[in-house]
């Protein structure tokens, strides 16, 4: 599977995991925009592409400021007249637990990881739909997907990026743009001190970055979550129940809570198609069938 002649752009690729998605990435025969806030730290890898004969171009510039990211890809297309693939991977970490955490350090988080995904996707965007082809990666995390004592504002910015994916997925589809999330576990400045030391010996960033092909090639699949680490990859889902039907009756509340069980029993769960797949069956549950209609807007 080659890359040949895409054009992608990498954020937070000055080191670490986006410095391996890069070289993976040109490898791969992509021409790749090395993003990230420094910009020596950008050149280092570019030039790093470019001994190895491929095609770089570093730039600096914030993923929340949307003037630079704009000047970015401007720039992009000035050089190379289109955009096919974008890997949001900018990230910083403020851990504390919730008690202790100022609602500075969590704006600052969810503004770095979800928000700055949003202003780089919504740059490409249009590009992306006009040439009928994109491939959009989001950098999400198992602390977003299942939590993770001391992270409420990392995890609450890695699982926003899987809604986001959701639906910009949905809305790119028909113009050929597929949109999926990887959930990395490497060792970087990010996860020192969160892992071993041992750990962080087998979970080489060079191991995730290969996942990055799968969800970016012209026979991507569009909504996976593709969970990489340690050379090992699993895909995760969010799913729902079949669920029990119990009506409007005054003691409502206590059925729930008497068939939990039943409620959350995982038989039979779905990944559904859309989010109005849960409004469709809770209606056809309450008698309306086939009948039912859902307008989106």
């Amino acid at each position: 599977m080659s890359l040949q002649d895409r054009v992608a752009i990498v954020t937070g690729a000055g080191g670490g995991l986006g410095r391996s998605h890069a070289l993976y990435l040109a490898s791969k025969g992509a021409r790749v925009v090395v993003n990230d806030v420094g910009q020596e730290a950008a050149d280092r890898v570019a030039a790093e592409i470019v001994a190895a004969g491929g095609e770089a171009l570093p730039v600096a510039a914030s993923v929340t400021d949307e003037a630079a990211v704009g000047a970015m890809v401007g720039r992009v297309m000035d050089a190379w007249g289109r955009v096919d693939i974008l890997v949001n991977n900018a990230g910083i970490l403020r851990d504390k637990t919730f008690a202790k955490m100022s609602l500075d350090d969590f704006r600052l988080v969810v503004d770095v990881h979800l928000m700055g995904a949003a202003i780089c996707t919504k740059a490409v965007w249009e590009i992306m739909r006009a040439q009928g082809h994109g491939r959009v990666v989001m950098t999400t995390s198992s602390s977003g997907l299942y939590g993770n004592f001391g992270q409420a504002n990392y995890g609450a910015a890695k699982m926003a990026l899987v809604g986001l994916m959701q639906t910009l997925a949905i809305e790119g589809e028909k113009y050929g743009i597929r949109v999926n999330c990887l959930a990395p576990t490497a060792a970087t400045q990010m996860t020192h001190g969160v892992l071993s030391e041992e750990s962080l010996e087998l979970l080489s960033p060079a191991l995730v970055s290969p996942g990055l092909l799968a969800l970016v090639g012209d026979e991507a699949p569009t909504r996976a979550i593709l969970c990489a680490g340690a050379g090992h990859f699993a895909a995760a889902h969010v799913t729902l129940t079949t669920g029990v039907q119990i009506g409007a009756g005054s003691d409502a509340g206590e059925q729930v809570a008497a068939r939990w069980d039943e409620v959350a029993d995982r038989g039979g769960e779905i990944v559904p198609a859309y989010g109005f797949t849960q409004a469709e069956r809770e209606l056809a549950g309450a008698g309306l069938g086939a009948q039912v209609a859902v307008v989106q807007r």
